[in-house]
């Protein structure tokens, strides 16, 4: 203890030595001292606590990254890259103090190529804001994890969603990324303004530092493929008897070669909350959220194969949200299924948690993590990206009673490690954090949490680049 203490007390003093410079670097009004502003930035939207940065810095461009990085290299400070904050894994906590580097300044758009279906964006830039900015090019950006986060952010925790069954995750929509590593040093990762469709050259760095989670280095820009916006769209809902109906509706679906866009679960838990938080009035219980993308002609094969599968499956006939105003409630009601679950519990939070199985384990999976809560009396509604095999168990815990998040934490283990036991990972898209370092290591095993952890070693010797997470050192 007292060793940590002293070093601390060394740490502490080195960033009062480098404060200086980083005021000549990015201007005295872009370095933070300031309680509130470094309490905002130690932490997410997890129920991991509040662990906020010594400083907190606001660079404006690369070439700020790159020099504040080199002070903080050179006095052997840790550094935390910030985007958003709506992370759900402890991501952004200071576990060691040091500097964060908030890049919400760096927020240009930049080179978009709408013949070439491609666009660079800064770390600033969220999902909404380059949409909002694509709205007359007929081009869109898919990957929608529900929250407003940074671009840049979502690739660095390989996020995805609502889309991804039929548009892919982070991971197949980032061709290129522009990453100042601990030193200082700026490296693009497919070369300098490279944006091929694909490419068999070298290694695969660009996915290496996907969902790296600012622990080998600061993504300061991403070249993203586009798409374009489908002429026409179509939502509906269909209720089932049971989970396994869902399911196996769902795998017949995608079976069949429909390029479904959309296809969630919501248990019945889940649609009775959805229900009272979003004013709906759908059936309580398991049910599936669809939406198709397409012409007009290609959506009536899509929809009518689609709604056959479900009948034969004794899904409900479908409730329709065919115009813009109609969907966009449906898919609202569907984001907000976190403030639904937290309204079951007023005062409580809400923690998601984020498994994902082979598609023919879904079903048993569900049914033994609903009796699992119903044993451990926990408040936990079910909603899920089903057709990736990913699912979210949305917890909803009173912070103040350390016996219920315990048993939480306890459930949590439980789940992953079903999943685990079912060839599945502990965490589809929210990523490792803090939260899941031992399951990381069951999961991959020993040799390749070596190599990744000579990868760490090589990239970032000191272990400056947001210490502490995703790899366990023994240094908490």
């Amino acid at each position: 203890m007292m060793d940590c203490t002293c070093g601390r007390r060394a740490q502490k003093a080195a960033v009062d030595k480098v404060l200086s410079a980083f005021r000549t670097i990015c201007g005295k009004d872009n370095v933070s001292l300031g309680e509130a502003i470094r309490e905002q930035h130690g932490k997410d939207e997890s129920v991991h606590r509040c662990r906020p940065p010594d400083v907190v810095v606001f660079p404006r461009c690369v070439e700020e990254v790159s020099a504040l990085a080199k002070v903080c290299h050179d006095h052997n400070l840790p550094i935390i890259p910030f985007g958003t904050g709506t992370g759900l894994e402890g991501g952004v906590g200071a576990v060691k103090g040091g500097v964060c580097f908030s890049l919400r300044n760096m927020d240009q758009i930049l080179d978009l190529h709408p013949e070439d279906f491609d666009v660079t964006v800064e770390p600033g830039v969220t999902r909404k804001a380059l949409n909002a900015y694509l709205r007359d090019t007929g081009l869109w950006f898919p990957v929608d994890p529900g929250a407003d986060a940074s671009l840049c952010g979502m690739a660095a925790t390989s996020a995805s969603g609502t889309n991804a069954v039929r548009y892919g995750t982070m991971r197949e929509n980032v061709m290129n990324l522009e990453v100042v590593l601990s030193n200082g040093t700026v490296i693009h990762t497919a070369g300098k303004g490279r944006r091929p469709r694909k490419t068999s050259a070298g290694y695969n760095l660009t996915n290496l530092f996907v969902g790296s989670e600012g622990t080998l280095g600061i993504i300061t820009k991403t070249t993203l493929r586009l798409y374009g916006v489908p002429e026409a769209m179509v939502s509906a809902v269909c209720s089932f008897p049971s989970v396994q109906a869902a399911v196996d509706s769902t795998v017949q679906i995608l079976q069949t070669g429909v390029p479904i866009a959309r296809i969630e679960f919501l248990d019945d838990v889940m649609i009775d909350a959805c229900n009272k938080f979003s004013s709906l009035s759908y059936p309580v219980t398991p049910t599936l959220f669809l939406e198709f993308h397409g012409s007009e002609r290609s959506l009536e094969e899509q929809v009518s194969t689609a709604e056959e599968i479900t009948q034969s499956n004794e899904g409900s006939d479908f409730q329709w949200a065919r115009d813009a105003e109609t969907r966009n409630r449906l898919w609202k009601a569907r984001h907000d299924a976190w403030y639904a679950a937290q309204a079951l519990r007023p005062g409580c939070k809400a923690y998601s948690t984020d498994v994902c199985v082979p598609l023919s384990q879904l079903p048993q999976i569900i049914v033994e993590t609903k009796k699992d809560l119903l044993e451990s009396r926990l408040t936990g509604p079910i909603a899920g990206h089903v057709g990736d095999g990913n699912f979210h168990c949305l917890m909803v815990v009173d912070p103040n009673d350390p016996d219920e998040l315990h048993q939480v934490h306890l459930f949590t283990e439980r789940l992953a490690r079903r999943a685990l036991a079912m060839d599945g990972t502990c965490t589809g898209e929210h990523g490792v954090g803090l939260g899941k370092r031992a399951l990381l290591c069951e999961e991959v095993g020993p040799l390749a949490i070596q190599v990744m952890q000579g990868l760490k070693d090589s990239l970032d010797p000191r272990n400056l680049m947001n210490p502490g997470k995703i790899l366990q050192r023994g240094e908490l």
